[in-house]
């Protein structure tokens, strides 16, 4: 079996008071075993190459971070071709956009039908909320500082770790892959 790139999500790294070089993440990441380790801005995103299925790469991730630096690290992990559609879905028009800023939160797993319910009760005129797969996307017509809903909110609704990155660091990292985005069975993308 060959080996998938991915990028898995940190949640709360360099936020309240945890700093975490890169560099840092980067050996960590190493010596857990992984290839072709590189970080991506300093919001906690780590891109990598390995073999296995999602969860088992979060379950190592997550126990080596714990580990290495005391607390613990939610970790969502993504192949870059998943990283690249969600870079791409519209999950609003272009004129609820107009003067919104777009957030993605990368779920751990799949929310429930009853969760995704709650969720959706967090919805005001100033902030909508999409679900997409395992992903859920947050269009805030504020600054989200200004916003009834929080992170935090949006997580216990949907009653699985969450973490979110703006639409553009979401771009950027997709960017990166275009051309190398590789599917679940190695297959590139068009």
């Amino acid at each position: 079996m060959g080996t998938t790139q991915y990028v898995a999500l940190l949640r709360a790294v360099n936020v309240g008071g945890r700093i975490v070089k890169m560099a840092e993440l980067k050996a960590i990441f190493q010596k857990l075993g992984f290839a072709d380790v590189s970080t991506f801005i300093a919001s906690g995103n780590v891109i990598f190459s390995a073999s296995g299925a999602t969860s088992r790469l979060e379950t190592t991730i997550e126990g080596g971070l714990e580990r290495a630096l005391g607390f613990a690290v939610p970790t969502m992990v993504r192949a870059t071709h998943e990283v690249v559609r969600c870079a791409s879905f519209e999950a609003f028009s272009a004129q609820a956009f107009t003067g919104a800023s777009l957030y993605v939160g990368f779920l751990k797993r799949e929310a429930a039908p009853p969760a995704i319910t709650a969720m959706q009760s967090l919805q005001t005129a100033i902030d909508e909320l999409r679900l997409h797969g395992r992903e859920v996307y947050w269009l805030a017509r504020k600054n989200i500082a200004e916003s009834s809903i929080t992170g935090a909110a949006v997580e216990k609704a949907l009653q699985t770790p969450v973490t979110f990155r703006n639409i553009n660091t979401v771009r950027r990292l997709a960017v990166k892959y275009p051309a190398g985005a590789r599917d679940g069975h190695g297959r590139g993308l068009k």
